[in-house]
């Protein structure tokens, strides 16, 4: 996790102008997805620079939580130029400091590629943990893509998507959903075959989890 916290600060500055071709060209068409029909108080776990919040849902009260300072100032700048009432916080999403059942849904998005294998688990469990009965978690993720072409491609920008954001596109969060304590009620792709959005509600709950897969 250190050397992803150091990543971080070292890129923060940069985030937004590495990400914009994605952002604009895949991301932002996506990303209302995430919130829809989400009410309430909501977490925005690995916030990032803030690129969720323009399409928060009115009247949600959302707190977004970041392990990095950089990429929180940046994220605080941007709540101020939209004019949006976030609330921000320092945390590992692995460790959040948030009661049990605080949350009336959480969100995530590219996250989980970023955790290594070992601390998806935790970070799953932390979801499910703050998450009301009965509430959504969902998350936009990466997965490997299935074309040929598509996973050529990956391969070719696996290099440089690990060494400047510590992501893979063969995290594989899915098979972690039963070790979380999560079931998954939903999948499908998004964007050609390389976003999926998962549905998934804890176990014992009527709550749901969302998840997209993916490649650049």
């Amino acid at each position: 996790m250190t050397s992803n916290l150091q990543r971080y600060q070292r890129i923060a500055a940069l985030y937004d102008l590495l990400d914009l071709p994605f952002e604009h060209g895949r991301y932002r068409k996506i990303r209302p997805l995430l919130f829809e029909g989400l009410s309430g108080r909501i977490l925005d776990a690995g916030i990032g620079t803030g690129r969720n919040i323009p399409f928060y849902p009115p009247g949600a009260a959302v707190i977004g939580v970041d392990f990095s300072p950089a990429m929180l100032t940046r994220a605080e700048r941007r709540a101020k130029s939209l004019g949006a009432a976030v609330k921000l916080r320092r945390m590992d999403v692995t460790q959040l400091a948030f009661p049990d059942n605080h949350f009336d849904a959480a969100v995530a998005s590219f996250l989980f590629c970023v955790l290594p294998n070992e601390q998806q688990v935790s970070g799953l469990k932390e979801l499910r943990r703050v998450v009301k009965p009965g509430g959504l978690v969902r998350l936009l993720e990466y997965t490997r893509p299935k074309g040929r072409v598509r996973r050529f491609l990956t391969h070719l920008w696996r290099p440089w998507i690990k060494w400047a954001y510590g992501a893979d596109f063969d995290r594989r969060t899915e098979k972690h959903i039963p070790e979380a304590g999560l079931k998954l009620l939903k999948s499908e792709f998004v964007i050609d075959d390389l976003y999926t959005p998962l549905s998934r509600p804890a176990t014992g709950r009527t709550g749901s989890m969302w998840k997209p897969p993916a490649g650049q």
